[in-house]
């Protein structure tokens, strides 16, 4: 089975296009562990959160990955709780770290921030979004990862884009 990442700043489309992905390839998607666990916390975290969440994030992984057909999609990522650590609290847990190396996505769509700030009351960085995709970019690259950078200001361009890079990456057509 193939593990795929939609990662990326906050408000870049990340789970508009996880749910559209798993549609078109019939298959399941993970959703975001972090809005869940915040919405029954509360918006206030701490440092271990950011574990607890990354631990949730991997478990729900292997959850839905019993009902996948041939792909995983994930809506977030084990990237997105590291670099939410380093922005937040300057550092990220080895547990995340080791993760990331022992359990890697077999490809990482990078969502770029150029679609308009949607507010959410879970959402912190409406500002620095460009900054944090270059930490992505970085991060990635650092990690030898493979990725492809999603963008365009509408769902269909974004779409088809995500599900031509799949289909490359699979060996087909579609």
């Amino acid at each position: 089975m193939f593990k795929i990442a939609i990662t990326g700043p906050e408000s870049s489309g990340k789970t508009t296009l996880a749910i559209a992905l798993a549609a078109h390839y019939q298959t399941a998607y993970v959703p975001e562990f972090s809005r869940l666990y915040l919405e029954n916390h509360g918006a206030a975290y701490q440092e271990a959160d950011l574990l607890e969440i990354a631990k949730g994030q991997s478990s729900w992984e292997l959850v839905y990955a019993r009902d996948a057909k041939r792909l995983l999609i994930c809506d977030t990522d084990l990237l997105v709780v590291k670099i939410w650590s380093e922005v937040r609290f300057q550092e990220c847990h080895p547990w995340i770290e080791r993760q990331l190396h022992l359990h890697p996505y077999d490809l990482f769509l990078l969502c770029k921030p150029d679609l308009p700030w949607e507010p959410d009351p879970l959402r912190e960085n409406p500002h620095d979004r460009d900054q944090l995709f270059q930490r992505y970019v970085n991060a990635l690259e650092d990690m030898h990862a493979p990725y492809v950078e999603i963008g365009g200001l509408s769902f269909e361009q974004r779409m088809a884009l995500a599900v031509s890079n799949i289909d490359q990456f699979l060996g087909f057509a579609g």
